[in-house]
């Protein structure tokens, strides 16, 4: 009888305890409120489709959207806008760091970039790595991107210089999505990102205001559009390394590294259109 009491005051405490109370979201909300997702992020893959579907749904890294190599498959949602996906790693952009926690990652399958055979007694290029070896995107790859971006920025009220590459935001440590996918196109074609004034840009190309910038006030200008670029007075191979991943971006067809005059004008005039 003492048992049968005890597992009758175990189930009363139970049912008790898991009491259902509605939940109401429609009688009233909070003005006060915007989207958690501040970047969109694109990446490529390095692997090829179905490689890509293992690691993205597999594996310990993720993406909110895939974008395959085959024209009829679908743009494939992985994670739910609203869940953090492990896209971005070791990241930071203006200011913000883990940019896993406030961004969308779009993977497009795409080999990345394969080695070439150097001339004997060439040093390897470490993170610089040729223009001419790097893979072009499919068309559809990119059509799709663009529809699904363009999407994104209207539903999460993106800024256009929130639409980042992953070697934006993890300069050197990252490639992709490479000097080949077409930021210039996507801006001119569907408003996508952010582009240079040609009016800008002629300003200041010029040799006689470039010699009057220091390194440290030249580096000023980077951190300004939002890279993680330190203060010091030379180009070290980090500040080369953020420098290379400008450059794939808003100068794919020369990716030295370096800075010179015309990688100041394209920063210069940026910062002068996205102040």
């Amino acid at each position: 009888m003492k048992k049968f009491i005890l597992l009758l005051v175990s189930f009363l405490f139970l049912a008790c305890s898991s009491t259902r109370y509605k939940i109401d979201n429609k009688t009233y909300q909070s003005k006060s409120q915007n989207s958690r997702v501040r970047y969109i992020v694109v990446h490529y893959t390095a692997i090829d489709d179905q490689r890509s579907i293992n690691a993205l749904t597999k594996g310990p890294v993720s993406s909110h959207y895939l974008i395959t190599t085959k024209k009829k498959d679908p743009i494939f949602s992985l994670v739910p806008d609203v869940r953090r996906a492990w896209h971005a790693g070791l990241s930071s952009f203006a200011g913000r760091t883990n940019l896993n926690d406030n961004s969308i990652g779009i993977e497009i399958v795409n080999p990345g970039y394969v080695r070439k055979p150097l001339p004997k007694g060439t040093p390897s290029p470490g993170a610089f790595i040729p223009k001419d070896w790097y893979k072009t995107f499919d068309s559809v790859q990119i059509d799709k991107a663009a529809f699904l971006i363009k999407k994104l920025i209207t539903e999460h009220d993106i800024a256009p210089k929130n639409v980042l590459g992953h070697s934006d935001i993890s300069p050197g440590r990252k490639q992709d999505p490479g000097p080949l996918f077409p930021w210039k196109y996507l801006y001119d074609k569907h408003g996508i990102g952010v582009w240079y004034n040609a009016a800008d840009f002629k300003i200041f190309y010029n040799e006689e205001l470039y010699s009057k910038y220091s390194i440290i006030r030249i580096k000023q200008e980077f951190v300004r559009f939002g890279y993680d670029m330190d203060l010091t007075d030379s180009w070290d191979e980090k500040s080369r390394k953020i420098i290379y991943s400008f450059q794939m971006r808003f100068r794919p067809r020369k990716i030295s590294g370096n800075m010179d005059l015309e990688t100041f004008a394209i920063i210069k005039a940026l910062n002068k259109k996205y102040k």
